[in-house]
């Protein structure tokens, strides 16, 4: 692989800590382990680029905001306290019009109701975190919602459930943009023990 693949990932005020760090994490490892260059380039994305609190007072600075961040292949939207970012027109748009442009997007946790309200998944198969599946079923009645699953592979759209999901759905996408063997060599480094199958 020879040109990286760009991987932005969008964090939030109140976003799950897990639901960022692990991704960052498991993409991190992935291009310090592997032994032909460093396959991705991975990076946070704030609305305006400034510090977020996350989940617990966790506090994190984007690397870039809306208005400066490289052109993005793969979009993660993370999960948290989503209801205030649903009703941010600017973020919603921003989701949609990012979406559009890169050739894969996934979530975590709760991100997929931000897809949704994006316009991003209409009747797809999604899952994310197993309390918030009856709300999802009701907020957007035509997503085919599915339960039990760690993540849920729909081509260049994935969904995962909650927090710790987030890192196996990660390693999923590794294997996919990459080699199952960097996907294994990156859990191994990271000590962690990878549910292969959603």
């Amino acid at each position: 692989m020879n040109q990286k693949t760009n991987i932005g990932i969008y964090v939030y005020n109140q976003a799950e800590v897990l639901d960022f760090s692990g991704p960052f994490e498991v993409f991190s490892t992935a291009s310090r382990v592997c032994d032909n260059g460093e396959p991705f380039e991975v990076f946070l994305i704030g609305q305006i680029g400034e510090t977020v609190v996350a989940r617990a007072g966790y506090r994190v600075i984007p690397d870039y905001g809306f208005h400066n961040h490289p052109e993005i292949d793969l979009l993660i939207v993370v999960g948290g306290m989503h209801t205030d970012e649903m009703n941010k027109t600017e973020v919603i748009e921003w989701i949609a019009s990012q979406s559009k442009k890169a050739k894969m997007v996934a979530s975590v946790c709760t991100g997929v109701f931000l897809l949704a309200k994006a316009g991003v998944v209409e009747n797809e198969k999604v899952t994310t975190h197993w309390e918030d599946i009856p709300d999802l079923k009701n907020s957007f009645p035509k997503l085919d919602v599915q339960e039990g699953l760690r993540w849920v592979d729909e081509g260049n759209l994935i969904t995962s459930g909650g927090i710790s999901a987030g890192i196996d759905m990660s390693l999923h996408l590794v294997s996919k943009l990459h080699s199952l063997a960097l996907a294994e060599k990156t859990a191994r480094k990271m000590e962690f023990s990878w549910t292969k199958n959603s």
